[in-house]
């Protein structure tokens, strides 16, 4: 089970100790109790960041296929085709 904590970004400043005690820290704001993210330490950063690599081309190439899909719609390459040939065309290009 991981061993976590949350703290305000003030206190993860000047508890530079505490840092490596735990798996990952929440941080929070200290006034509204606001979630603003996860602090990892370094043993942890490198998996991390591949994962954050990996996940961010995933959503890029995504967007690049949306656009790509959006401009064919524009050149006509569906041209005359219905919304279900559309539709089963896409599904083929999926598969």
């Amino acid at each position: 089970m991981p061993h976590t904590t949350t703290m305000s970004i003030r206190e993860l400043t000047r508890s530079g100790k505490k840092l490596k005690e735990y798996d990952y820290i929440d941080i929070e704001d200290r006034k509204s109790h606001d979630y603003k993210g996860v602090f990892v330490p370094e043993k942890y950063a490198d998996e991390v960041k591949a994962f954050l690599q990996k996940r961010l081309a995933k959503e890029h190439q995504n967007r690049v296929e949306d656009i790509m899909r959006f401009a064919g719609i524009l050149s006509g390459a569906t041209e005359n085709l219905s919304a279900q040939e559309i539709k089963a065309k896409k599904m083929r290009e999926i598969e």
